[in-house]
């Protein structure tokens, strides 16, 4: 029997589409019929936009069937996070007050992925503004983690991995201010690849097209999808500046020659916390992948690890501090109470520490680049935990403190404006686990070729049906 199509991924769906196996019609209709199945288990998907994406299959068909020239994800259907903006669409960043905040145009993401043929399919749920790691929309209510329904999805890029994991979409769009694409990978069991800084242009029009510094220095658009290989082609069409984004810079991206072997840093347990044990094993098992792929592999930690930290929630708190009236008026009560918890353990900086965390970020990447100079990249987990009961985030204290432990490995990415890419690598307490493969900066294509080779020795197989428990 056939494989269903939404069992696919995004690359084969294109080339089925190129060479007449199957229409963009079947493609889109069949991921359709996939969101009507599961999406009222998973709550992923907040807005389908069904009648949209069948008459630009029907296009795409009809531009096949012409000879036209096809781009890379020609009919190919994709999901698109709620804060990413999509031309006459809403980018309610999970607000209420946002519902009807239409987008003038599309983001750049957006922009490309329709250049390259893909058509946009669905809205995918985040938490309030994006500022929790669980799911948990005040517009939209939770979405549930399809390998367990009471854990968490990860966020905030959370819908976008459900969507994923359960087949509902083959490739999608998400951003990353402190692991919002690869804590769902992590979660779901999905790949993604949080750029550069600079790479991929970001671009918004709500609450406000100027971005705090904060979001120039850390924030990140990127894709997810359920293998490496689709991950790498989005990547190739979104990447590259744009003049909506002053930040966004053309870079010669460096990759993995044929052959080529680089030195390799193992840190299975991330200083400034406790990892499970089965999140250890499963980061050992890609070093082991690695060293028999020819790597030099080796036992390493980058510089002050655990200052990366305190410097990443530094910034992004006393930014939180001072916006802390205008985020009471419009969140809910899940998201209150995380930056409240949050607020609690990371004082207001004044306007001198403030400058001078800047300065200790500055002399950080000194050092982690130097660094690289003779560690090419270094394998971690993603978060050090498997994925967590639903609300355990705002739980109380021990909630608050053990959430930025388990995801400390991810914030030196967005701090450093590193290369992070996650592929799934094993299971813990019956719960997928991300490996995060970190390089220095500009060296995306080479933590794409890292991740590769451990997906093709410890994957998981997805799309999966929820699992009701």
């Amino acid at each position: 029997m056939a494989q269903e199509i939404w069992r696919k991924s995004a690359l084969d769906i294109a080339a089925e589409i190129a060479d007449g196996t199957i229409s963009s019609r079947e493609v889109v209709q069949a991921h359709l019929d996939r969101i009507e199945e599961v999406n009222g288990t998973v709550n992923a998907i907040v807005r389908v936009l069904g009648v949209d994406a069948l008459v630009q299959a029907d296009e795409a068909d009809r531009a096949r069937a012409s000879g036209r020239e096809l781009g890379a994800l020609h009919g190919v259907p994709f999901t698109i996070k709620d804060n990413i903006d999509v031309a006459g669409q809403p980018t309610t960043n999970g607000l209420p007050i946002f519902a009807e905040a239409i987008a003038p145009v599309d983001a750049p993401v957006v922009e490309r992925m329709r250049a390259a043929g893909a058509i946009p399919i669905g809205r995918t749920n985040m938490p309030d503004m994006g500022l929790r790691i669980h799911t948990d929309s005040t517009l939209y209510g939770r979405t549930k983690n399809p390998w367990m329904l009471d854990r968490t999805a990860g966020g905030s890029s959370g819908g976008e991995g459900v969507a994923l994991a359960t087949g509902m979409s083959p490739i999608g769009l998400g951003n990353d201010i402190g692991g919002s694409l690869r804590n769902p990978a992590h979660a779901c069991g999905i790949a993604s690849i949080k750029p550069s800084l600079g790479v991929i242009p970001d671009t918004q029009t709500y609450p406000s097209q100027d971005r705090a510094l904060s979001s120039q220095v850390m924030l990140n658009q990127g894709v997810m999808a359920r293998t490496i290989a689709d991950v790498r082609a989005g990547f190739s069409i979104v990447a590259g500046p744009d003049p909506r984004d002053p930040v966004s810079l053309p870079v010669h991206l460096t990759g993995l020659a044929a052959g080529e072997r680089i030195t390799v840093a193992v840190m299975a347990n991330p200083p400034g916390g406790s990892t499970h044990p089965g999140i250890v094993d499963a980061v050992r098992k890609a070093a082991d992948v690695l060293s028999d792929e020819g790597h030099n592999v080796v036992e390493a930690t980058p510089p002050d690890m655990e200052l990366s930290y305190l410097l990443w929630a530094s910034l992004l708190f006393t930014e939180l501090h001072d916006i802390r009236d205008q985020i009471d008026l419009v969140m809910g009560v899940g998201g209150k109470t995380l930056i409240e918890n949050a607020l609690s353990q990371f004082p207001k900086l004044s306007s001198l520490e403030y400058y001078l965390v800047h300065a200790q970020r500055d002399g950080l990447a000194r050092r982690w680049s130097m660094w690289f100079q003779d560690h090419h990249a270094v394998i971690s987990p993603t978060w050090t935990q498997p994925a967590f009961v639903a609300d355990w985030d705002i739980s109380g204290e021990e909630g608050s403190t053990g959430t930025l432990e388990l995801m400390r490995a991810v914030l030196p990415g967005n701090l450093l404006g590193l290369p992070c890419v996650v592929t799934p690598a094993g299971m813990a307490d019956d719960l997928p686990v991300g490996v995060q493969v970190m390089g220095a900066r500009y060296t995306d294509l080479r933590c794409l070729t890292i991740a590769e080779q451990i997906e093709a020795a410890l994957g998981l197989e997805t799309p999966i049906n929820p699992r009701i428990n």
